[in-house]
């Protein structure tokens, strides 16, 4: 059992996992060169991104970004062993795939955000401020299959006994609303915010956004007819 890493803080400290030298390399020293971000470390597999959090306690990175296809342990096993030990840490994948099987499975792992390799420099910087905030940043492409998807599989839930508000807020979580935008689109402070998301996690019984997100959209508590 992994022991609990606690997150960097200070500037946006971003980790990339990504066994082509050349493409890591690439996005680490693009990342590394805006103001509001460092990018220190790069892995070539999960398992030296491991070793190298169980030597020293290492602080975990605020943003991790990781390859679905790697040599040995997969960017998926990788999320899904962070979100364990590092909780704080927000992981994005990156990555050629497009299958739709790939995407629910990372989601489900507890990725908060899915772009493809060809996505722009422009983009990655913004997802990443975005997943540090609180978002779920997506390429356009992944954003309709996973909608697409859920549609699909969405089934008849419960109700949860769920209040108007939380239910308000529960829909904000699903747009990849971050808690301040919450805040002022719903005229309350971000206190406030934090307190009906504890109660929607509680009655959801969830333990992060990303599950209650797929929750919501999976058992239909908000509606997909409205802009999301």
């Amino acid at each position: 059992m992994q022991p609990e890493v606690s997150v960097s803080r200070g500037s946006i400290e971003v980790w990339i996992v990504e066994d082509k030298a050349e493409y890591r390399e690439t996005v680490r020293q693009m990342v590394d060169s805006a103001a509001d971000l460092s990018a220190p470390h790069g892995f070539a597999s999960g398992e030296a991104l491991l070793e190298y959090l169980n030597q020293e306690r290492h602080f975990a990175p605020d943003v991790l970004i990781v390859d679905i296809s790697l040599p040995g342990m997969d960017g998926i096993e990788i999320v899904r062993r962070i979100s364990r030990f590092a909780p704080g840490t927000q992981m994005v994948m990156l990555t050629i795939h497009e299958d739709t099987d790939r995407i629910f499975e990372a989601i489900c792992a507890g990725a908060c955000g899915y772009l493809l390799k060809t996505a722009s420099p422009e983009s990655i910087l913004s997802a990443i401020r975005e997943a540090h905030a609180g978002g779920a940043p997506m390429t356009p492409q992944i954003a309709r299959r996973v909608l697409n998807l859920f549609t699909q599989i969405r089934a008849p839930h419960w109700d949860y006994d769920l209040t108007d508000r939380e239910r308000d807020v529960l829909r904000e979580l699903v747009k990849g609303t971050t808690k301040k935008q919450m805040g002022k689109s719903l005229f309350v402070s971000e206190h406030t915010v934090d307190s009906h998301l504890r109660s929607i996690y509680q009655k959801l019984h969830v333990h992060s956004r990303t599950e209650a997100v797929v929750k919501a959209i999976r058992e239909n508590l908000v509606s997909l007819d409205e802009e999301v």
